[in-house]
């Protein structure tokens, strides 16, 4: 379907030019463009600021946020390329833009939510005994290091990956009896404050 509306400010429109913003559809698309490249830099900017934030304050549900930012980080950067080629085709776009800013703070969200939980959080650690069953480590740019241990949550876990310091990894061994210490957060969301020896 064809633009009704103009692709810088969404007003309706009947004319080449905007009679809103005094544009026209040309005008208008480059101006969406580059507009739409900043704000996809920002929501980049966003899923990088969760990496330090789960790093520093890591949730014990880590794995399952790391899965929600993936979807999510996929999905606007998929939109934002569909929106271009839209854009540069002057069809509607006004509803998947919604849908583009409505996703792009979530990243912004979810890293200041995590950095606030651990940060603000005055609960002094609750100790918990458990043993190591397991070690993954991921090479390259993040370089993850975790340790799988026995669950002590309910819920039919078996286990819990531990998001661990480098010196933390080299440490323990499978079959080692450790105690993670966790706390409550701020917000509600259970983090590991460190691994020590049991």
């Amino acid at each position: 379907m064809s633009e009704t509306r103009c692709l810088d400010c969404g007003a309706e429109r009947s004319a080449d030019q905007c009679e809103a913003c005094g544009l026209t559809s040309l005008e208008a698309e480059l101006a969406f463009r580059k507009r739409l490249l900043n704000l996809t830099l920002i929501f980049l900017l966003g899923a990088l600021a969760f990496l330090p934030a789960s790093h520093y304050y890591p949730p014990v549900e880590l794995d399952a946020m790391l899965i929600f930012i993936g979807v999510v980080f996929f999905l606007n950067i998929g939109l934002s390329a569909f929106l271009d080629l839209r854009a540069r085709k002057h069809l509607e776009i006004e509803a998947w833009k919604r849908v583009f800013r409505g996703l792009m703070p979530v990243p912004w969200l979810l890293a200041g939510l995590l950095f606030v939980n651990g940060r603000m959080d005055s609960t002094p650690p609750k100790p918990v005994n458990t043993s190591v069953v397991g070690k993954f480590r991921m090479p390259g740019l993040l370089r993850i290091h975790r340790l799988v241990v026995t669950s002590w949550r309910g819920g039919g876990r078996s286990y819990e990956r531990i998001y661990v310091t480098p010196d933390d990894y080299a440490r323990f061994d499978v079959g080692d009896a450790v105690q993670v210490r966790v706390q409550d957060g701020l917000v509600g969301i259970p983090w590991v404050y460190g691994v020590y020896r049991e």
